[in-house]
């Protein structure tokens, strides 16, 4: 698939790798317009929940949207792309992953990086409530990963004719060595590890004794945190062997999909020698667009008066061409 965009160059007031990561949670959309949410059964037993925006009369293309380390359907960036796919007349369902729509999954068990088989139940449902519609997806962060691994896991036989990947940590290990590295990178950890332990803690009753509960409320980094609470409860040796199985990089020469990669060099969340470039550019389903400058899921340029969303943007222009291309094809 031929495409062109935009290239990205970060305006002067957003120079910097932290000014564009912190500056995208306060700049983008914050109020849903048009999102239904409904609660789908999953085969464990648990539950889903999935926000439809858009038409769903009879729609001609939909895309499916995977968020972010414990943020949300709902989330900025999420509601931009709606709006920008909702403008080129496709619907779009965002999913929320296990306990973060808002209330506390069922289960015995979390999300992680390399979760697939709800993406895989969502996708089949899609396909099986609207036939007729070509299917698409963008997974933002943790999302993009676990988008990816699906992908190749899929290969061939995958349903969706296109995906877009933003800001992928293509190596969960090397991401969460590179954070603890900065003051800034512990910054960032703190917040999301603190967020993951008050999970943890709600949960208790359902998970301390399916993993190192203790020990994980002691954690100040992923890596601590993912060793003692992330890979036992979801059936991972350790750390090393969660990080080993879950990151993308490894499952990108498998993939037959069109898939439009987006991913900043100055990434505080991935150090820039971890892209992997080798993998990206024998695989010719791959366009990949590797910028210098756009921070984690950042990408603002414009004006501070009318700042504008390049990602989303990108993306939603991406996911256009293929997917309505597709739908005329059928």
């Amino acid at each position: 698939m031929n495409f062109t965009a935009e290239t990205f160059k970060a305006p002067w007031w957003l120079r910097s790798a932290h000014a564009q990561t912190i500056a995208a949670r306060l700049l983008r959309r914050r109020k849903p317009e048009g999102v239904r949410r409904e609660r789908v059964i999953t085969p464990d037993d648990d539950f889903l929940d999935l926000d439809f925006a858009g038409d769903f009369t009879n729609p001609k293309a939909i895309v499916l949207l995977q968020h972010g380390l414990e943020g949300s359907a709902l989330r900025g960036y999420a509601l931009n792309v709606y709006h920008e796919l909702n403008k080129r007349g496709i619907a779009a369902v965002g999913l929320n992953f296990r306990s973060c729509s808002g209330e506390l999954n069922r289960a015995k068990r979390l999300y992680h990086s390399g979760e697939t088989e709800d993406t895989r139940f969502v996708v089949r449902l899609l396909h099986e409530r609207y036939p007729n519609a070509a299917l698409g997806a963008i997974g933002f962060s943790l999302g993009g990963n676990a988008l990816l691994k699906y992908l190749g896991e899929e290969a061939a036989a995958v349903r969706l004719k296109c995906a877009v990947a933003v800001s992928v940590p293509y190596d969960l290990g090397a991401g969460a060595d590179y954070l603890d590295r900065s003051a800034m990178g512990r910054f960032y950890t703190s917040i999301f590890v603190k967020a993951l332990i008050r999970k943890s803690q709600n949960k208790a009753d359902l998970i301390s004794d399916s993993c190192d509960f203790e020990r994980g409320l002691r954690a100040t980094s992923f890596r601590e945190f993912d060793d003692a609470i992330t890979a036992p409860l979801h059936g991972f040796a350790h750390a090393d062997d969660y990080y080993e199985q879950s990151s993308s990089a490894q499952y990108l020469p498998n993939i037959r999909t069109h898939t439009l990669l987006l991913h900043a060099q100055d990434d505080p969340f991935l150090p820039a020698d971890a892209i992997p470039y080798s993998n990206i550019s024998r695989n010719s389903f791959l366009n990949s667009m590797i910028t210098e400058h756009g921070g984690h899921v950042g990408f603002i340029h414009g004006t501070p008066a009318r700042p504008r969303f390049w990602a989303e943007e990108t993306a939603a222009r991406f996911l256009a061409e293929c997917l309505q291309t597709s739908a005329r094809e059928q």
